[in-house]
């Protein structure tokens, strides 16, 4: 919509903004570097407002808790857009400068009332009106969103909503302001940066583009598909069936991916799996080759975090054994294939390349970075500063399009079998899919087994206490873990972590995808929770089922 996939805005801005809106976002825990700055901008006067189902610790210190029914948020944001408009809240002058197709937002939000939302969100009209009137009319005002609005079968549409609110209220190329998507991992920006994508050459030049990919074609010598690749949700979908060979990197899809149980049959029917990392996984059970990989400390390169800061990372003792950096076991992996891959020096000569293919990275080099610190792209030479605040001179693309959405329920709710909603997530003291973080005894010992929380009416309505173990079923599996009895849970929702590999959460939750992105809805599935009767621990339990 804008014409560029990251954070507008930087994380040092987050401490001058004058109104934080976080939505599917537990800060505190995911990313608990960028909730100090919120903190801090809190402190120093910030408005903050919070929709999330639970309760999470940032809305314990927010001036507006809109606690949503998992699943509604597009019913939330077009009735936010709705009061915009109505009210006349909208920035008129921007939206004729640098937008497109405001009117197929003002046909999508007229009936999108505050009170047709409250049904179906469980938000009263009154605190939708005011969190819309407190954005729109904040000159600095910033959206700060990650997995808990993408995860969804909607999720496309729930970043329309939020893109939609950043447009018709001018909170786009200014400073403390925009639409910030929170990264899930440390270099999750990078990697789409660098081309790690079915649809995106490096720099986001398309694959489906004649023009680029003759580009990249001459620039590395080899033929290139003119199609694009397939995404991770339909990789999953097609194991053993259209896909028979699979290499995975740094990424235990066993533990962390969807339907557990559909990702573990479809391995077994792959032909060849490949595995580099830098520990055994749950993943590597069905493994032919593993490759042993180099962790961070290892390794010398580049992050580019959450803002577009591509930062240096210098390698600080040697790997293990016959463990060696990703850069120089694909180099190698290439050669063997029969593709004449360059003997780069060391990672700067493969970002070398990198940057002298892209424009908006073509400023940026080790030695730069070295030098200056940590750079932000665009950053199209070397006397380039860098580009704190995005879309300063107006959107990338040219002009912004809006785009027109309409509410639909979650793929999945609960019925008479399966009557609760579940939600998943991160902790503070595990971090994914706990590859590493199992490893330490310090989060280990803080948090040592799965748990479920749950409000304490549920709770009682089934005879189950605090500190209770308990079986959690949906209609794709079954796992055991502690009750968590929670103040922070709203009735009828549950919550539980991703970590564990022995009450793999991610047994019960629901592969469907979203329709443009095909991203699982990993935060709303139906499931029921009962006792579990006699001395057995979580992990007898889980074995057991």
């Amino acid at each position: 919509m804008f014409g560029a996939g990251a954070m507008t805005n930087s994380i040092p801005e987050i401490r001058d903004t004058e109104l934080m809106f976080v939505i599917g976002s537990n800060t505190t825990e995911a990313h608990p570097i960028i909730a100090m700055e919120m903190k801090r901008a809190k402190r120093r006067g910030a408005k903050l407002i919070v929709a999330d189902p639970r309760k999470i610790w940032l809305s314990e210190i927010a001036d507006l808790h809109l606690q949503i029914r998992p699943g509604t948020d597009v019913a939330l944001l077009t009735a936010m857009a709705h009061v915009i408009v109505t009210e006349d809240l909208h920035d008129k002058e921007f939206i004729a400068a640098h937008t497109e197709g405001f009117e197929a937002v003002l046909e999508s939000t007229r009936e999108t009332t505050p009170e047709w939302a409250e049904e179906i969100t469980g938000v009263s009209a009154e605190d939708i009106r005011l969190a819309a009137r407190w954005y729109a009319t904040t000159e600095l005002a910033g959206i700060y969103y990650t997995l808990g609005i993408t995860e969804h079968s909607h999720g496309t549409d729930n970043v329309y909503g939020l893109a939609n609110l950043v447009l018709m209220t001018g909170h786009l190329g200014k400073y403390a302001c925009g639409m910030n998507p929170l990264r899930g991992q440390n270099n999750v920006q990078g990697a789409n940066d660098a081309g790690a994508s079915p649809v995106f050459y490096p720099g986001y030049q398309r694959v489906s583009d004649p023009a680029a990919r003759r580009y990249f074609e001459e620039a590395w010598g080899a033929p290139l598909s003119p199609d694009d690749g397939m995404n991770l949700n339909v990789m999953m979908k097609t194991l053993g069936e259209g896909m028979k060979g699979l290499y995975i990197m740094g990424e235990d899809i066993v533990l962390s991916e969807p339907n557990t149980t559909a990702i573990e049959e479809g391995l077994n029917g792959v032909e060849f799996l490949v595995l580099q990392d830098i520990f055994l996984n749950e993943t590597a059970r069905f493994a032919d080759v593993i490759l042993p990989a180099a962790c961070f400390a290892e390794k010398d390169g580049v992050f580019t975090n959450s803002d577009r800061r591509v930062q240096r990372v210098r390698k600080a003792v040697a790997p293990p054994g016959e463990a060696r950096a990703d850069w120089e076991i694909i180099c190698d992996l290439a050669r063997a294939c029969g593709y004449e891959m360059p003997h780069y020096e060391g990672p700067h000569e493969v970002y070398a390349e990198l940057a002298a293919l892209c424009d908006q990275f073509r400023g940026i080099s080790h030695e730069r970075i070295e030098a200056e610190g940590g750079l932000q792209w665009p950053c199209p030479s070397e006397d380039h500063p860098g580009t704190p605040t995005l879309h300063g001179d107006g959107p990338i693309k040219g002009k912004a399009s809006f785009q027109g959405i309409a509410y639909r329920p979650s793929l999945e709710l609960p019925d008479e079998d399966y009557p609760l909603v579940l939600s998943t997530g991160r902790t503070l003291y595990h971090y994914n899919a706990a590859t590493q973080t199992r490893r330490s005894s310090g989060p280990l010992a803080k948090q040592p087994h799965n748990f479920v929380e749950m409000h304490r009416r549920d709770a009682r309505k089934r005879g189950i206490a605090d500190g209770d173990l308990v079986q959690v079923s949906s209609r794709r599996g079954t796992v055991v873990a502690t009750v968590n009895v929670s103040p922070r849970m709203r009735r009828g929702c549950v919550w539980m972590p991703l970590h564990f590999p022995e009450s793999n959460t991610n047994r019960l939750t629901n592969d469907a995808g979203d329709p443009v992105t095909q991203t699982a809805e990993f935060k709303v599935c139906a499931v029921r929770v009962e006792p579990v009767r006699g001395p057995v621990s979580v992990g007898e339990a889980s074995r057991q089922q």
